[in-house]
């Protein structure tokens, strides 16, 4: 059948589409109903529930959630329930930890204050409220093409068409995706989102921002012995086993019913391409002064995303005709606080309040000037200021230097200035890899099968599903190219730098191959960012595809 011949796909109009059903896009959804009950919302989500693709460690400031719903703690089904009362940072070696006295930190480190949960229950609580508003909600769709109008406006999305078959004909059950119209589109689709990317090259968004940086950030949640459990107690770490010339960490929460919220983060600016990201993660958990905590408990969830790192100087433009940025998609984590919702949250509401502010004006398709030129005035760019050099003495200097410069300059910025002003994040990270026969591989020890895991049995904790006959949604450019580059130069990190063992090197010399178990992806988008060839592009598979993520 060819597209000529393709029904017409139908139609629904909005006032506002929302991408993405996280923090940052169901609090935008939340203002705008909380401002005028009469502008139309819809909110589009590619995981088969709201939820399901959400990943986070989570330490969360409940500032925005407190301006967003001021009463949110009194509700009986409340997401957060346990509060930081313990918080512990430490440098480790590797058989001993130094633990850092955090008086000496600023003051925006400390997490006193803040609540441990899952962000995953902290959405379906806010798609319950949205809903209640009357916001629409679809979850199991993904946005997978942007719809522009005569003069290159943004005039919507369409959902992606189901029912192809791998060979890209159409199955018995083939339907036509659908197109959602809307005077403005807000993109809340996360790190890396399909569509973000389409649209910062159509409008030259990051014209004038700095390169974006992208970590990995990989979680596993167990359920631990009660007598090792101890409910309120954040732990963060740098140092073993990664090098000091990498400003990786770890993180252990203990929240809720005996659960233990582990997780290890890598930049993506690595140059080892033998390093793995997943192997580190596990030998992580072998060090004293962590393994204890998992004796007699069961590990029940795994996942994997990739998170921006970026900053205040990689925010692109936020706005385009017909549009934002909002959330993740606009790169608002604040890395040395390991945390991003509040600043979701916070970008959804504001950009909420001008988008209302057009509506009502009767405006539509055009930029939402007020929220570019708020943002980095409000609550959202004084939190990623404060903290704007920390992530490149990082990368300059390493986890020992970089941490101590990256303090000094963080006390320096609360009282209004740095030595350092704004400095650069250097190069891309699909180009800090070396090539393989300039470094040494790395050798892991085999998992136990009871602290220490492989990829497949962790991707079985995930949940993910990708019905099998579809077209693939993991696309590599030029194959040959990934023969003599990513696998004869660079040793194929791809291997390694997947967490769920999508990509295989199969053979040995000329019968090598390159294979895809695209099955197994959980959509964290590494492969996407770290590609020394930017040959490997991510797209949305068909809906409802994915991980399945119970409460991450």
């Amino acid at each position: 059948m060819s597209d000529t011949a393709l029904p017409a796909r139908e139609s629904m109009e909005f006032d506002v589409v929302i991408v993405g059903a996280g923090p940052a896009g169901l609090s935008a959804a939340i203002r705008l109903k909380q401002v005028s009950s009469g502008i139309s919302v819809v909110v589009v989500e590619k995981g088969s529930e709201v939820g399901a693709h959400i990943l986070s460690g989570a330490v969360i400031d409940p500032s925005a959630l407190d301006r967003l719903l001021p009463d949110w703690r009194s509700d009986a089904d409340r997401p957060l329930k346990t509060e930081v009362t313990d918080d512990h940072f430490m440098w480790l070696t590797e058989k001993g930890a130094v633990r850092f006295p955090l008086v000496l930190a600023p003051p925006l480190m400390s997490n006193h204050g803040c609540l441990i949960g899952s962000l995953g229950l902290v959405c379906k609580y806010l798609a319950a409220k949205a809903e209640a508003l009357g916001v629409e909600i679809y979850p199991g769709f993904a946005a997978a093409e942007i719809l522009y109008g005569a003069n290159g406006e943004v005039r919507g999305i369409a959902t992606g068409d189901m029912g192809i078959g791998k060979s890209g004909a159409h199955n018995a059950s083939f339907t036509r995706g659908m197109e959602l119209h809307a005077k403005y589109t807000l993109f809340a689709e996360g790190a890396r989102g399909s569509l973000t990317k389409l649209l910062l090259a159509r409008y030259d968004l990051c014209k004038e921002s700095d390169n974006p940086k992208f970590g990995i950030g990989l979680k596993e949640i167990w359920q631990v012995d009660p007598k090792r459990h101890k409910p309120g107690l954040t732990q963060h770490s740098f140092g073993w086993p990664l090098s000091t010339a990498i400003s990786g960490g770890s993180f252990l929460y203990h929240y809720d019913d005996n659960l233990v919220s582990v997780g290890f983060v890598v930049p993506l600016n690595y140059e080892n391409p033998y390093l793995s990201p997943f192997e580190e993660f596990q030998r992580f958990k072998t060090h004293p002064a962590v393994r204890g905590t998992f004796e007699g408990g069961k590990r029940i969830a795994y996942g994997a995303r990739a998170i921006t790192q970026g900053g205040y100087q990689s925010a692109p433009k936020l706005i385009f005709p017909g549009g934002a940025l909002i959330g993740c998609a606009a790169g608002f984590v604040n890395v040395p606080r390991i945390k991003g919702t509040h600043n979701a949250m916070a970008s959804g509401m504001l950009v909420a309040e001008e988008c209302a502010r057009a509506l009502q004006a009767g405006r539509s398709h055009d930029e939402l000037k007020g929220y570019e030129d708020a943002w980095r005035a409000s609550p959202v760019g004084r939190d990623l200021w404060t903290v704007r050099n920390v992530k490149p003495l990082l990368s300059k200097f390493g986890a020992i230097l970089g941490v101590a410069l990256g303090g000094f300059d963080m006390w320096t910025n609360t009282l209004g200035f740095s030595l350092f002003g704004t400095l650069k994040h250097g190069k891309p990270d699909y180009e800090t890899l070396k090539p393989a026969a300039q470094c040494t591989p790395i050798v892991y020890a085999k998992p136990d099968g009871k602290l220490t895991f492989d990829r497949l049995s962790s991707v079985f904790l995930s949940n993910t599903n990708h019905e099998e006959d579809q077209p693939p949604h993991l696309l590599v450019s030029d194959m040959t190219l990934q023969k003599s580059s990513e696998h004869d130069v660079f040793g194929g990190p791809s291997a390694r730098y997947c967490p769920a063992g999508v990509y295989e090197w199969v053979g040995e010399g000329a019968d090598v191959k390159y294979v895809i178990n695209a099955q197994n992806c959980v959509h964290c988008k590494t492969c996407d960012i770290k590609d020394p060839n930017r040959n490997i592009t991510w797209v949305p598979p068909e809906g409802a595809g994915g991980p399945n993520y119970p409460n991450m």
